[in-house]
């Protein structure tokens, strides 16, 4: 059974080796950094954002530190404390029963600077975690063996105890480094896996953003990434057999001319949406219209070759 886990991603940094830009909006593979976060935690329950509010691929909730720029720690706290209120008002409003929908007991923590992270990684954190009935958190460490405290699921009261101590040791938590929260943790280790070797790769400087766009580029799945790009751009949810479109465009291209292949797959997008009007499922629309247009191309392109055959059988006959 899956576990239930709410997120908190943390997009309120200065950016400065970034030339103080607005880094959760950059964009790599034709999507922004947080949406590329907030489609690797999709599962959550719920979702606050620590930063200033802008259009995201869906809906989160925001929120800031008491002292904007005040470092992760200040950072995760408020967004840790915003799931709590509204928890605790969610009871308020039922008249204390939260027996229908308990806040989950697991926070994910995320930095907003993730070009690869994936579903596949935060699941395994949470099974990490649930491995081990005394473990208190579950971070990922990357190919080096460094943990990484902002890919990471933590558990909610252990969470809050260290916050609480660190704020009244230190009479605060603002500038304070998240080896001090982790340090009092029971962690468990999750090494990055082979599915998502680059899951904790971020993207602190230029440089960095321009590795992720290369290796978007490189890494065999460019057709991937650019099908949600654009689904994202166009606000579009719908999950589609890809082959099936690239065997019709390669259909209409080699049995009508080149430039069928575009026209062809605009024209079985629309008859899909016109379909999905009738309140056809809309990816098997796309897959019947799909499978006319393509058979249609077959049809056409034996209708040629039968006319090529023909005319060269009548070019032989009158050579003889």
């Amino acid at each position: 059974m899956t576990t239930a886990y709410d997120a908190v991603v943390l997009a309120g940094g200065a950016a400065r080796r970034l030339g103080g830009v607005d880094k959760p909006g950059v964009r790599v593979g034709g999507r922004a950094l947080l949406d590329r976060v907030l489609a690797a935690c999709a599962g959550a329950r719920r979702t606050v954002v620590v930063g200033a509010p802008r259009p995201t691929v869906r809906p989160v909730d925001w929120t800031r530190e008491e002292r904007i720029g005040t470092g992760p720690v200040a950072a995760l706290d408020a967004g840790a404390s915003a799931l709590r209120d509204e928890s605790e008002g969610e009871a308020e409003a039922e008249g204390g029963d939260r027996a229908g929908t308990p806040a989950p007991d697991v926070l994910l923590v995320l930095s907003a600077d993730l070009p690869f992270l994936g579903e596949a990684t935060v699941q395994r954190l949470l099974d990490g975690l649930a491995a081990e009935p005394e473990g208190e958190a579950a971070l990922l460490t990357d190919a080096d063996g460094r943990d990484q405290p902002l890919v990471a699921v933590y558990r909610s009261g252990p969470l809050r105890r260290e916050l609480d101590a660190m704020r009244h040791a230190h009479r605060g938590l603002d500038g304070l480094p998240l080896r001090f929260l982790t340090g009092g943790l029971r962690t468990v280790r999750v090494p990055t896996g082979p599915d998502e070797p680059s899951a904790s790769f971020d993207c602190d400087t230029w440089e960095d953003i321009a590795t992720a766009r290369a290796r978007i580029r490189d890494h065999g799945a460019v057709l991937d990434e650019w099908i949600t790009a654009v689904k994202t751009e166009l606000g579009i949810d719908l999950d589609v057999d890809t082959g099936v479109l690239l065997d019709l465009a390669r259909d209409a291209a080699h049995g009508v001319a080149r430039p069928a292949a575009p026209l062809t797959t605009f024209l079985v997008g629309y008859a899909a949406a016109k379909a999905a009007e009738s309140g056809t499922d809309p990816a098997e629309a796309v897959a019947e219209a799909a499978g006319k247009a393509a058979a249609l191309a077959r049809q056409w392109a034996a209708e040629q070759a039968e006319q090529a055959e023909q005319a060269g059988q009548a070019a032989q006959d009158e050579a003889g």
